[in-house]
């Protein structure tokens, strides 16, 4: 085995000791592997937190891992069973890689001790993790090159520190398979667990989660609709829905885990917090919010209100209204929310707002949307978070005569299309229909007489009133299709349809 932590010599003075050793501990590893050898129950202490490359010697790691195969396998793990499966011509020293696996054996600390070593191999190797960025930090600013921001170096190096501090590793790469049927089989079993049985966190809304299965980890979801089909109102259903419903569980590590609903971040870009929270307090008071803003409320009004923005208060619900912000800063601060507070969905009030690199600015306006769009999906996958993304469609939807949007509506680039795991539009066709209510005259409106075209009109008004569809265009894991949701335009609230086969019976 060779020595873990060689002592340098200076060629010009001899000296011992000038090249620092990354910190490791031989013995704990040892210790830790002898432990699991004896009792293969240790190994269960520690699996959850630590992976083969957290040990500093290379045998070390081989050893955990073949140990840990044959466990999960229900197989015994012993000096004996797994020599087979390691370097048989290698040395220790003067042993045997068999002799020395019964060394480690004979050595063994008790099981109680287990844990204990297994954070301090844990913590030395993501001590030599942060050496290694460290490293890397001094090397590209000593030699950056000319055409390289310091704002690119401290925003790469950001990302690295966050992925170490989530996970303990930084450096990507390939992954086995076994470890992503695992976690294939972990989200099935959440789902099974879980109110609704949904796979990914619930909107609210239960015949759009019914469709889509919730919001997925790592998804990027667009949102898009013309101004006035409500799409911020449902993004702020959503998110009020997911923050009231959150409920948190405390996990080994100290972190605070959402068994249901979640953390939500909100960027609005377009409205300040005050404007945002208003809407929220309306939805949920059923006070129109332009009666808010005036102050035409009686006492018990201000009483629904007080009750609402103090529940509020609670809601793991953070807004940031900082306007044109670029794709960099927004995950910058979406990972600093992570890290202090936690984060299970992103809200981006909207794509158009947002701002790309001087460089793909200078491209043009379409190159500029395609770099947000691809970072947004790159940043879902990062924080393994599901984000919402509002956009805006084109006019020519306006220039039809079905107004339903496609997705060749979508403004300024394909790419919007291209990254997003699912595309929903919001249509209202009572936003339409009540545009094209036919004029009367005074003498009509006076004697109330209606005309034909007038009553047709009032049919077709009574059919779509209260009512909005959400048209799910493109889903990457699930059906495409239309889910008609109800629709309250004064106090800004997407809901559930009542069932019309649960509905009591009616008599004309």
């Amino acid at each position: 085995m060779a020595d873990a932590a060689l002592q340098l010599t200076s060629p010009e003075t001899g000296d011992k000791g000038l090249y620092r050793e990354p910190p490791g501990n031989i013995e704990a590893e040892q210790a830790l592997l002898g432990a699991i050898l004896v009792n293969n129950d240790a190994f269960y202490r520690v699996s959850d937190f630590l992976k083969p490359e957290h040990f500093l010697e290379p045998l070390h790691r081989q050893i955990f891992a073949v140990a840990g195969e044959q466990i999960r396998l229900g197989k015994t793990s012993n000096p004996v069973t797994i020599k087979t499966f390691l370097p048989a011509g290698e040395k220790v020293g003067e042993m045997t890689v068999a002799q020395y696996l019964a060394r480690l054996a004979a050595e063994a600390v008790t099981i109680i001790n287990a844990e204990d070593y297994g954070r301090a191999i844990y913590d030395l190797a993501i001590r030599r993790a942060l050496i290694g960025i460290g490293e890397d930090m001094v090397n590209i600013a000593y030699d950056a090159p000319v055409e390289m921001a310091p704002g690119d170096q401290i925003e790469d190096a950001e990302r690295r520190l966050f992925e170490l501090a989530e996970t303990g590793r930084y450096d990507g790469g390939f992954e086995p398979f076994n470890e992503a049927v695992r976690g294939a089989i972990d989200m099935a079993n959440a789902a099974f667990q879980r109110d609704g049985h949904l796979s990914g966190i619930a909107t609210g809304l239960h015949s759009l989660d019914a469709r889509m299965g919730g919001l997925q980890p790592s998804d990027l979801v667009i949102l898009a609709g013309r101004p006035g089909m409500g799409k911020t109102s449902l993004a702020t259903n959503i998110a009020f829905n997911i923050a009231h419903a959150f409920r948190g569980e405390q996990q080994a590590d100290g972190s605070i885990k959402a068994v249901d609903g979640g953390v939500v971040g909100f960027y609005s870009l377009e409205m300040s917090s005050e404007q945002l929270a208003t809407r929220i307090i309306s939805e949920q008071t059923e006070i129109s919010s332009s009666k808010i803003r005036r102050g035409d409320i009686n006492e018990a009004d201000f009483e629904k209100l007080v009750g609402c923005a103090n529940m509020m208060q609670r809601l793991p619900l953070y807004i940031d209204q900082t306007g044109g912000i670029s794709i960099a800063q927004l995950a910058a601060r979406a990972r600093r929310l992570k890290r202090q507070r936690g984060l299970d969905v992103l809200i981006i009030d909207y794509v158009q707002l947002m701002t790309g690199s001087a460089a793909k600015a200078n491209q043009g306006r379409v190159q500029e949307i395609t770099e947000i769009t691809t970072g947004l999906k790159a940043l879902a996958k990062e924080l393994n978070v599901p984000i919402i993304a509002l956009s805006q469609l084109s006019r020519q939807v306006e220039s039809r005569d079905d107004k339903r949007p496609q997705l060749s509506d979508l403004r300024e680039s394909g790419s919007i299309e291209q990254d997003a795991d699912v595309v929903l539009f919001v249509f209202r066709e009572e936003y339409y229909v009540k545009n094209q209510e036919p004029r009367r005259s005074a003498e009509e409106i006076a004697g109330d007489i209606k005309t034909e075209e007038y009553l047709a009109w009032e049919e077709k008004m009574r059919k779509v009133e209260g009512t909005a569809d959400v048209i799910v265009a493109k889903q990457r894991h699930g059906p495409t299709g239309t889910v008609q949701l109800g629709f309250q335009g004064e106090y800004t609230r997407f809901s559930d349809l009542a069932d019309p086969g649960h509905l009591p019976e009616r008599f004309e």
